[in-house]
């Protein structure tokens, strides 16, 4: 989904007059870093969008020629260095005249707020004003208010690119009633309660050796089984996982295969058929969901604790359809503990390297994950 960027102009991208008003070529100034740090959260795939209250602007006071003229060089010089929006919106009423399109109001963004294909938990105002603070709550998304001294232009960017990737997600039905949260940035901290202990423990596994945090709370129709609670732990951790992850730029697309004692797990991701042995990739945070499972060898126990065996493969098949990602797992004969273990530590590390950032680009040649 889009990743926009509401960004005010006058005291944010140029420096403000003492007039308030940047109406000759003279008066423009722009605010220090700010070139670069567009440039740098465009390349992190944010779009920009300008937003912009300009007093009076076509009366005799603030003539439209007079704001056409900065306005253009503005924009030139910041197109020349690679910085482009995708909208300009500007308000040109003055207070008095108390209309709908003035910050904090949001009548300039209507279009974008009866859209649906943004991702309003990555987007954000960024202004110097409280109005443009008052903005970003009025439409539901975070705000930054830029400072010269205190938030400055490198410093903005930096916490919008390093943003910790967290995610909250809620499952209430008639079988189950799960909260969970993650935050693929933080490791430690987990907390989690199923009602069925082994499975705690692996999905502690998971976060582990994912090197992230989980807290997961999950209470089910155990009186009846364990199927519903596990499948909906694993349709939730999915969703959870799929949310904090956004639009997946800069991650590394990697897996593994996890030894342990006398088994072993693999976790492959591929594009072709597992039995073709031609991987592309060990886990592929792909966008397409599928799950494939091989045991060589039956589980010798129908159940570990109070988990079945049997929900293994259905649980990984839930939680890579929620995710989005095309998933292989095999695991080889061996202690029916080790092998269930095997295959949820291999898959939390599976998940460390795949959801690893290593730069800015999406990881597609296809210019899209899907």
């Amino acid at each position: 989904m889009i990743k926009y960027l509401f960004i005010d102009r006058d005291g944010t991208l140029v420096a403000e007059p003492a007039d308030e008003q940047v109406d000759r070529l003279e008066k423009v100034e722009f605010e220090p870093e700010v070139i670069p740090a567009l440039r740098s959260l465009a390349d992190f795939g944010y779009t920009l969008v300008m937003v912009s209250n300009q007093d009076g602007l076509g009366t005799a006071s603030f003539p439209e020629e007079d704001f056409r003229k900065t306005q253009d060089f503005i924009l030139k010089v910041l197109s020349s260095q690679g910085v482009r929006f995708a909208d300009i919106l500007i308000c040109p009423h003055f207070p008095h005249e108390n209309c709908a399109c003035r910050k904090p109001r949001t009548g300039l963004l209507t279009d974008y707020l009866r859209r649906t294909d943004w991702d309003r938990s990555a987007s954000f105002v960024i202004g110097d004003r409280e109005t443009d603070v008052e903005l970003g709550r009025n439409m539901g998304i975070g705000a930054i208010r830029y400072s010269r001294t205190d938030m400055p232009w490198d410093t903005l960017a930096r916490s919008l690119i390093r943003r910790e990737r967290t995610a909250r997600v809620e499952r209430n039905t008639k079988e189950t009633r799960i909260t969970c949260q993650v935050n693929l940035d933080r490791s430690g901290e987990s907390q989690i309660s199923t009602g069925i202990g082994f499975f705690d423990h692996m999905l502690d596994q998971i976060a582990t050796h994912g090197g992230f945090s989980l807290q997961l709370a999950a209470q089910g129709d155990l009186h009846v089984d364990e199927h519903h609670t596990v499948e909906d732990v694993g349709i939730v951790l999915g969703t959870a996982l799929k949310q904090a992850l956004g639009d997946r730029r800069g991650i590394a697309r990697f897996a593994f295969a996890l030894p342990m004692d006398e088994t072993w797990a693999r976790i492959e991701g591929f594009e072709t058929s597992l039995l073709e042995h031609t991987p592309s990739a060990l886990m592929d945070i792909s966008g397409r969901p599928f799950a494939g499972f091989i045991c060589d060898a039956e589980f010798l126990r129908q159940k570990v604790g109070e988990f079945p065996t049997e929900m293994v493969p259905h649980f990984f098949r839930s939680l890579a359809d929620a995710m989005g990602i095309t998933l292989h797992m095999s695991v080889a004969p061996g202690n029916t503990h080790h092998q269930v273990e095997a295959l949820f530590k291999g898959f939390g590390r599976a998940l460390r390297g795949a959801i690893r950032i290593e730069g800015t680009e999406l990881p597609s040649s296809k210019g899209v994950l899907q």
